[in-house]
């Protein structure tokens, strides 16, 4: 057996430092929670941020998902006394833009089978989720995903999320340019930015190359960029078009546009400028009404974008804004093998050629193609995961990215190569056809995990994978480049709004019991961004959706006109008429004649509502402060550590760093913009707060104050090493002082 810890030594050096001083942090945090240290509400929001999530089920059996039962702890079988989290949940893992590393699909592989279900589940914003994972075991996974370059931080909670792009972006025959490196920088400069840390609700981001397909869905993203050029004095200029407000959920809003054309050296000064109005006027109550696209609304586009052009007039210089153009020509994916072209006229199988014709895109690099790897609910197992880790070294290298549509695709496949690809996937169950066809659904975990799933979209699109291959003989090609999707609930993670024929899970009573039901979501335009929102037309029983999807496409093309889309066609058929359609399918048998009605696909148990429960998407809504001042308790509580460790220069310094950052919290009540540097912090907190006299207790005075002054004077390090205890303590009183004067703030208003 393997000695403890001896993965964390192998692992130690191949970990960047600010990568693994963070897992640390969250690490000591999890400590602080245990001993009771840590408000809960603040310990959810920092666990999100972190990509842990609560879950719905306990390996099969309900519960209540919350991660963290107060009255459901447990000593911890070496710690004692000091109590761990006995419910499994779920760890998101960013995957910018989708691009994974045949190193990194394998490490995926490996933690989907030693901490979760042996499943690696793609969603439909190019992430990646373990489920029933254990929250103790969660810091040894975010260090093992460092040591190849993956984070979770700010996965989930009220942050800027996963920055998606097009997964063909660089290969694409119709694209305006690879906006691969743009993304890449994006995430680099927002990724644990100050001024993306008081949001109210989460902020999605997402490129496109072109405006005409669907690949980066700009129209329904919280902030989106499409590619576009023009010539300026006779040189080609690349920009974007620049899209906020965009979302889907309950209430989906098209996005709208901030600026027909952002050059690149503006891309990430106006994006900044975005997020502060954003953190500034954003609503920060009401969770229902906490995301960008409603302060649009609110505000109207033409305000909003006054508002962020005179933010981005204020804002100071930053050298990062330009800093990654000069290395945009640097940015360059290599294919692993010449191209060599496809013999078309060879003796290829039936297999084959059903494979090729629907999985395999030709690249606009001549002799390469792009494949993809449907993947059934968006799921692969760790033998595959490993698998398709091994393939990409023979035929690709590196060049893997999942798609929001729950796939994995594998570019720069030399087109000779594409009959032994087909055979190398084809061994491990990977070479199904009908990708980004009507065969190719997509749903979110619904009920399966979710805890505000209401119905079992996942169910569902298993069971209408069964019967989308026989509509009309599965062979007419009207239907064959139908988007089917379903969400558990109304929030859309299943993308139903913008689907040909799209489901969202709700409930009915009949005769006192629930039955599942979905809406019926028709005629969304899929292309172009993401271009429009379907028809709700009115709820069915979840037996009967089948039946739906059938008599609608077949009314589709026995009716249509001569080239017309099924968008178009559900817009000229209009919502009475579909109604009235399909009204008696939503007839529900009573129990006795019928029970099926009363239980969701996949799931034979009566259904019932009983855990559902609050989601956790964004957490709750926690004052930017909140973060700073546990931040300095989490710093103090180091410097003990440190103190009883006999490490007293360490302990100083923590001591003296956990007091800046108390007094950094204080000053962003009212100037965001303070930096980390100390000494504007201490400035900042002196004008501020002590000669305000804000800061002083009336039994110690200016006491506290001066605590931090005369650590700051000496550099945080002055003095014997004996006076290290004496330092930790004097931090310890500062921070408490901190804590009284927020809570003066908060009784009494924000302070002018």
């Amino acid at each position: 057996m393997e000695a403890v810890g001896s993965w964390q030594d192998k692992l130690k050096d191949r970990i960047p430092e600010e990568l693994g001083r963070e897992i640390d942090i969250f690490e000591t945090q999890m400590k602080l929670r245990r001993r009771g240290e840590v408000d809960e509400r603040l310990f959810a929001e920092t666990r999100l941020r972190r990509g842990v999530y609560g879950q719905r089920y306990d390996n099969g059996h309900r519960h209540d998902g919350t991660q963290n039962r107060e009255l459901a702890y447990r000593d911890h079988p070496t710690k004692g006394p000091e109590t761990v989290w006995d419910a499994p949940g779920m760890l998101r893992i960013k995957i910018p833009y989708g691009k994974l590393t045949a190193d990194q699909t394998d490490v995926l592989a490996e933690l989907s089978e030693d901490y979760a279900d042996h499943i690696s589940h793609v969603t439909t914003r190019q992430d990646i989720q373990l489920h029933f994972v254990h929250i103790d075991d969660t810091p040894d996974i975010q260090r093992r995903l460092a040591a190849v370059g993956i984070t979770t931080r700010e996965a989930c909670g009220n942050s800027v999320r996963n920055i998606t792009a097009c997964h063909l972006s660089g290969v694409c025959k119709t694209e305006e340019f690879d906006v691969t490196p743009y993304a890449e920088a994006l995430k680099e400069f927002l990724l644990g930015h100050p001024d993306v840390q008081d949001f109210g609700r989460k902020m999605k981001p997402a490129f496109s190359g072109c405006a005409h397909e669907a690949c980066g869905l700009v129209n329904m993203h919280d902030v989106g960029y499409i590619a576009k050029t023009r010539e300026v004095d006779g040189q080609v200029q690349r920009g974007f078009e620049f899209y906020v407000g965009g979302g889907l959920g309950a209430i989906p809003h098209d996005a709208k546009v901030l600026t027909e054309f952002v050059t690149e050296e503006e891309l990430l000064p106006l994006t900044q400028a975005v997020c502060r109005v954003f953190a500034r006027l954003g609503e920060k109550e009401n969770r229902g009404r906490a995301r960008i696209k409603f302060l649009v609304a609110k505000l109207g586009i033409e305000e909003f974008k006054k508002l962020v052009f005179e933010e981005r007039e204020q804002l100071p210089h930053d050298p990062r804004w330009t800093a990654y153009i000069d290395e945009l020509p640097d940015y360059d994916e290599k294919p692993l093998r010449p191209p060599v072209p496809l013999q078309v006229n060879g003796e290829h199988t039936p297999e084959f050629k059903a494979w090729y014709e629907t999985n395999v895109r030709a690249q606009r690099q001549e002799g390469y193609a792009v494949a993809t790897i449907k993947l059934p609910l968006g799921d692969a197992t760790g033998d595959q995961m490993r698998a398709i880790a091994d393939i990409a070294r023979e035929f690709v290298g590196d060049a893997i990215r999942l798609t929001v549509e729950q796939n994995i695709v594998l570019r720069w496949v030399s087109e000779a190569d594409l009959p032994a690809l087909f055979e190398a996937l084809a061994a491990v169950d990977l070479a199904a056809p009908g990708a980004e066809t009507i065969a190719d659904l997509t749903s979110c975990p619904g009920t399966d995990t979710c805890k505000l799933g209401i119905a079992a979209s996942r169910g569902l699109v298993a069971e209408l994978t069964n019967h989308v291959g026989h509509l009309n003989g599965g062979t007419d090609p009207a239907l064959k480049g139908l988007r089917i999707k379903a969400s558990g609930c109304f929030n859309s993670c299943g993308q139903h709004h913008v689907s040909d024929l799209g489901f969202y899970g709700i409930s009915r009573k009949k005769g006192g019991r629930l039955v599942p039901h979905f809406q019926v979501v028709l005629g969304g335009k899929w292309m172009e961004n993401g271009g429009s929102f379907g028809l709700p037309t009115l709820a069915i029983p979840s037996k009967n959706i089948p039946e739906v999807v059938k008599r609608v496409t077949d009314r589709f093309l026995q009716e249509r006109n001569e080239n017309e889309t099924f968008h178009e066609f559900i817009d000229r058929w209009g919502k009475v008429e579909v109604k009235a359609f399909l009204q008696d399918l939503t007839e529900v048998p009573a129990f006795e004649e019928d029970p099926s009605f009363y239980s969701d696909w996949g799931d034979p148990r009566v259904f019932t509502m009983e855990d559902y429960g609050e989601g956790e998407c964004a957490g709750e809504i926690v004052p930017l402060v909140e973060f700073g001042l546990q931040s300095s308790e989490r710093e103090v509580f180091e410097a003990q550590l440190y103190l009883d460790a006999g490490d007293m220069d360490r302990a100083k310094a923590m001591a003296y760093k956990a007091m800046l950052t108390a007094a950094q919290a204080l000053v962003k009540t009212e100037y965001l913009d303070v930096t980390d540097d100390p000494d504007h912090i201490v400035t900042e907190f002196r004008t501020r707060f002590h000669e305000t006299k804000r800061f002083h207790d009336k039994f110690a005075g200016a006491k506290f104050a001066n605590y931090l002054f005369q650590t700051h004077e000496s550099g945080g390090n002055g003095g014997r090493p004996e006076q290290a205890r004496d330092q930790v303590q004097e931090a310890q009183l500062f921070i408490e002082a901190a804590y009284k004067v927020y809570e003066r703030i908060g009784t009494q208003g924000a302070p002018a």
